[in-house]
């Protein structure tokens, strides 16, 4: 039987089940279940997870697979950003805490600064890459690839781009509007870091939201549309969406049209690590630890299951991150990161 998971607000499209389709790994895991010990069938509590709306669908997914495995655990799966998460998840309440805080930026000085004052200890874990897709309305037969510097020009503060042959000799005259996150989102942060060359330096005359689904509809009702956001979003509804080639300088434009694309690196500089933040009291709770281990113990299927369309990490990684938990390492290997290093696999290891 299927069971009912709760997730936040706002989620990516009207909730559904999880459908593994014939011939994935997947099944085996929910068949198995079904015989699970009365050990699992026994354990009971609530674990509460934030953030992130482009990290949201892997989570949503490893809950919907634990719940089939542990029926008496209720998973909650809000979406309020990365920023909003990291809100909930440093609350001044410790009461109103969230368990596990989805994030699509490492957490930032501020955020470390409240947590150290609150005393609120963590452990930080990457989960994926994500790959963001810039996209414009379906029937947009004019732009298939754009440059870096003419996205900074479109998105950069004070910008005044507000017709597409305002931005390319050639382009028609044809009002642009754009659909991108919310200044919560930490698809924002990264988004405005790498494209204008400053963290939250964007444009603000654009329709904004945290929900990627609503970014989605708005794109794909708008002849002259662009946005952006995470991936997967654009797997889902490619039916509805025109990808866009970014070209990063180099004269190559590149399209994330297969995880493959994200995964060999050559798509720059729109791609990124995904993380989870775990409050390190709340893994000591039985509940909160079974379902971490039970998301790391499926991450990789979950995370490139065709239903969530993300880029697993390497077994090394997944290995680390395990590890990471279990031992209870605490704080951000990312922040402690020297400036310019970006291999996860070096950043994890030596911290």
């Amino acid at each position: 039987m299927m069971r009912f998971i709760q997730f936040g607000s706002s989620v990516r499209n009207s909730w559904r089940p999880f459908n593994f389709r014939a011939g994935s790994t997947l099944p085996a895991v929910c068949i198995a279940s079904a015989s699970s010990s009365n050990a699992s069938a026994q354990l009971k509590g609530t674990v509460k997870v934030d953030g992130s709306s482009t990290v949201a669908p892997i989570t949503m997914a490893a809950a919907e697979m634990f719940q089939g495995k542990y029926p008496n655990v209720r998973v909650t799966v809000g979406i309020s950003g990365t920023g909003g998460g990291f809100k909930k998840f440093l609350d001044d309440q410790p009461a109103l805490r969230t368990d596990i805080s989805d994030a699509s930026r490492p957490i930032k000085e501020a955020e470390l600064s409240r947590a150290e004052k609150l005393n609120v200890a963590f452990i930080e874990v990457p989960i994926a890459i994500d790959g963001l897709s810039v996209v414009v309305h379906p029937s947009n037969g004019f732009c298939d690839q754009l440059t870096v510097e003419e996205l900074k020009r479109i998105w950069e503060p004070g910008s005044k781009i507000k017709n597409w042959k305002d931005l390319r000799a050639g382009f028609p005259d044809l009002p642009m509007k754009l659909y991108g996150p919310g200044t919560d989102s930490g698809t924002f942060d990264y988004f405005t870091e790498v494209i204008v060359g400053k963290e939250k330096a964007s444009r603000s005359d654009y329709t904004a939201s945290e929900s990627d689904n609503v970014l989605v509809q708005g794109v794909a009702g708008d002849k002259g549309s662009l946005g952006y956001f995470g991936h997967s979003y654009w797997q889902e509804n490619k039916s509805k969406l025109k990808l866009v080639a970014i070209d990063s300088g180099d004269g190559k434009p590149i399209a994330p049209t297969t995880t493959d694309v994200i995964r060999s690196g050559v798509y720059k500089p729109l791609s990124r690590p995904l993380f989870l933040y775990v409050n390190a009291e709340s893994y000591q709770r039985p509940e909160v630890r079974a379902f971490l281990e039970f998301y790391f113990e499926h991450a990789k299927e979950i995370v490139e299951h065709p239903r969530v369309g993300y880029v697993a990490l390497s077994d090394e990684l997944y290995k680390i991150a395990s590890q990471r938990l279990a031992s209870g390492t605490m704080g951000s290997a990312m922040n402690a990161a020297p400036k310019g290093v970006s291999d996860l696999s070096l950043i994890y290891k030596t911290r």
